[in-house]
């Protein structure tokens, strides 16, 4: 069942009818997206499932529904084990940003994560999940197509974060801190740790 975020509400794209309980059920061919924010909005819902009858369209046709943007980011881990984290609008995060021409995803990845955090010496070890979620820019809402990359460095100078994107803290998070990091992490990123 693919997952697309608005916040930490679901959007579960299936094929499979459930009776309602704490989420709302939609037609995916007949629905419209203002429809389904609107329902993610009230507090008895923590989520939407989006119904359709074949598994291999569901994903592309709720991506046609809004604007896409493609980025790439990075889940980095040094030598003892931590996650590098950023601190943006009040949450823990990952870093991460939006594609440019002509870049390939694991360049943006790489590209986005030194931007964000100021690390050096990056390297990526493997390709991690995909995650989709919806946000608010210019009054207009869009889909985030996030490539993630779990990538290594050994580097321990001081951080630089960018600011400009609303990035007031990095750090690095071992596992004693990191129960208390998940407390204020979006759902989607959750996932990914």
């Amino acid at each position: 069942m693919q997952k697309i975020f608005v916040g930490n509400k679901p959007i579960r794209l299936t094929t499979v009818v459930e009776p309602e309980t704490d989420f709302k059920n939609f037609l995916i061919e007949t629905v419209n997206i203002e429809t389904v924010l609107s329902a993610l909005k009230k507090e008895k819902y923590n989520a939407v499932n989006l119904i359709g009858s074949d598994p291999d369209s569901l994903l592309n046709t709720f991506l046609a529904m809004l604007p896409n943007v493609v980025a790439g980011g990075g889940k980095v881990i040094n030598g003892k084990g931590k996650i590098l984290f950023i601190f943006r609008n009040g949450k823990w995060d990952l870093p991460k940003g939006k594609a440019e021409p002509n870049e390939t995803i694991d360049q943006t990845a790489l590209r986005e994560v030194q931007e964000e955090t100021g690390i050096q010496g990056l390297r990526i070890t493997k390709p991690l999940d995909i995650t989709y979620h919806i946000f608010r820019r210019n009054d207009r809402y869009q889909i985030k197509k996030t490539y993630w990359f779990e990538m290594n460095s050994d580097y321990t100078g001081d951080f630089t974060p960018q600011i400009k994107e609303g990035i007031t803290k990095v750090k690095w998070i071992g596992p004693k801190k990191l129960k208390k990091v998940k407390k204020n992490i979006y759902a989607n990123i959750e996932g990914l740790i």
